[in-house]
């Protein structure tokens, strides 16, 4: 369509149609963001309370099968938590590709209508990147990779009480192991938003 030309009316409605879904896109990415961390921060949350709960911490009941129990179930903890990094940057993808769709609606109208551009603030060359560490979806995917990877260095712990003698050396492949772990999900972060 030429430039000048004034749009049918049918068109202006399909396109504020299109902007307003693509807004509601962005806004429930957002808040599934917040939901997928807080499900696996209530999970977490709820087996460590189990477990206090239980009792299982006196050393008759605490055999070789509840360690390796506790073992496997801090493992599933720690596999919730990368698919919970997994979705947090798929969500963080989703927003950014519909900050896209949207500055391309801000953009069309600017070409059928440049007098308009002084009213949008946020453009394509203002976006945030994908992959930006100082943003709240950074942050919380740092925190459920923290989570996850206690969670990993707990199921080694476990995991190693279960067959040797508890010594300093299983303390710290522990937490090598867990700090190894939150090393890995936030590459996968990374590798999965740029």
């Amino acid at each position: 369509m030429p430039t000048g030309e004034p749009l049918p009316v049918e068109f202006d409605e399909l396109l504020a149609a299109e902007f307003d879904y693509i807004a509601q896109t962005a806004i429930q990415a957002n808040e599934d963001r917040a939901r997928v961390s807080s499900f696996y921060l209530i999970a977490v949350g709820s087996l460590v309370a189990a477990m206090f709960g239980t009792q299982l911490f006196d050393t008759d009941k605490f055999t070789q099968t509840v360690k390796l129990m506790f073992c496997g179930l801090f493992l599933l903890l720690t596999l919730l938590g990368i698919f919970t990094v997994m979705q947090l940057a798929r969500l963080r993808t989703a927003w950014h590709e519909a900050m896209l769709a949207l500055n391309q609606i801000k953009e069309f109208a600017i070409q059928q209508n440049p007098e308009i551009a002084i009213a949008f603030r946020w453009q394509t060359s203002t976006l945030p990147p994908r992959y930006k560490r100082n943003s709240v979806s950074y942050f919380q995917t740092l925190q459920v990779a923290m989570i996850s990877g206690l969670m990993f260095g707990a199921s080694a712990f476990f995991f190693q009480q279960a067959f040797f003698q508890t010594s300093i050396l299983t303390w710290i492949i522990s937490a090598i192991s867990g700090l190894l772990l939150i090393s890995i999900q936030m590459s996968i972060y990374s590798r999965l938003t740029k």
